[in-house]
């Protein structure tokens, strides 16, 4: 599964990409990857993406998010609310088109020797596979799980969006059943242990430092975001396949299991009474209002 740098540069060299589509109002990606709840299964999804070796070195050569955290972040989820279509159609375009511009010139050399470029098509084509699964894993484990015909739908989405990105069509699975199979076998035998999967494993033990322009005392963020860290560190580890818990050498015993079983079956519960709105993300919710007032 492995691709040259030679191979990636011929398959997603930097231009104008009219093929694909980016979600609106009617779609489903707005619900799913607007669901709040997504929040649970972050953690274990950016350990997912840098487990890639591409990935990995990638951010930890690149990246800057060890002096910049809450810039990183907050940067990085603009970028996710305008390609996913939030903002309109032509801003989820162009935010496309500038993470390949962005992308074009992350490459380097990694721990190990070997060579990288972030447009590598495995690489590009996995950042974007871990979207699709977190959506659908995020409603099995803490809401109503998708049922096979929207699942279906979503997926055909998800691949529109991925042509968007200009992933080339060759490289992504046919249908959620092929999806799958790509996702574990990309798990077993490509996801490995390197120095940001270690890095962000190690920061995730703490809280983030209080956001800018904080306006409490320090330790008023500390009693908010101490509880937070755990909760999220907990389902995190909990959401992440068993091998890769293995692999990244978290703990997790019966007990663990257990709690995090209970955690999400209360979830699920409190899923039955949640009205639409209380579902989603203030950018999602917003944009599914304005899609409904004709604004």
């Amino acid at each position: 599964m492995n691709v040259s740098l030679e191979a990636a540069m011929t398959d997603l060299d930097v231009r104008p990409i009219t093929s694909g589509a980016i979600p609106g109002p009617d779609s489903l990606t707005w619900r799913y990857a607007g669901d709040w709840r997504g929040v649970l299964t972050s953690r274990a999804t950016l350990l997912l993406q840098v487990a890639h070796p591409v990935v990995g070195a990638g951010v930890g050569q690149h990246s800057g998010f060890l002096e910049d955290r809450w810039g990183r972040l907050l940067r990085t989820l603009e970028s996710t609310f305008d390609f996913l279509g939030y903002r309109g159609e032509q801003r989820g375009r162009s935010e496309a088109a500038r993470l390949r511009q962005v992308h074009k010139d992350i490459k380097g050399v990694d721990d190990q020797g070997r060579r990288y470029h972030a447009l590598n098509p495995e690489a590009y084509l996995w950042v974007h596979a871990t979207l699709f699964h977190g959506m659908v894993q995020t409603r099995r484990l803490f809401g109503r799980p998708i049922p096979a015909a929207r699942e279906k739908i979503l997926f055909g989405e998800w691949r529109d969006l991925a042509l968007a990105l200009g992933i080339t069509e060759r490289h992504i699975p046919a249908d959620p059943a092929a999806f799958r199979e790509y996702f574990d076998a990309m798990v077993q035998d490509r996801l490995e242990y390197n120095d940001t999967v270690k890095l962000l494993i190690d920061l995730d033990k703490t809280p983030l430092p209080p956001p800018p322009r904080w306006p409490l005392p320090d330790p008023a963020w500390t009693g908010i975001a101490l509880p937070t860290t755990a909760v999220l560190r907990k389902t995190g580890i909990g959401a992440l396949p068993p091998v890769l818990r293995e692999r990244f050498g978290l703990p997790w015993t019966a007990a663990d299991e257990r709690r995090f079983r209970r955690f999400a079956a209360a979830m699920r519960t409190a899923d039955r009474g949640m009205i639409g709105p209380l579902r989603y993300s203030p950018v999602a919710s917003r944009a599914l209002l304005r899609a409904r007032l004709g604004r």
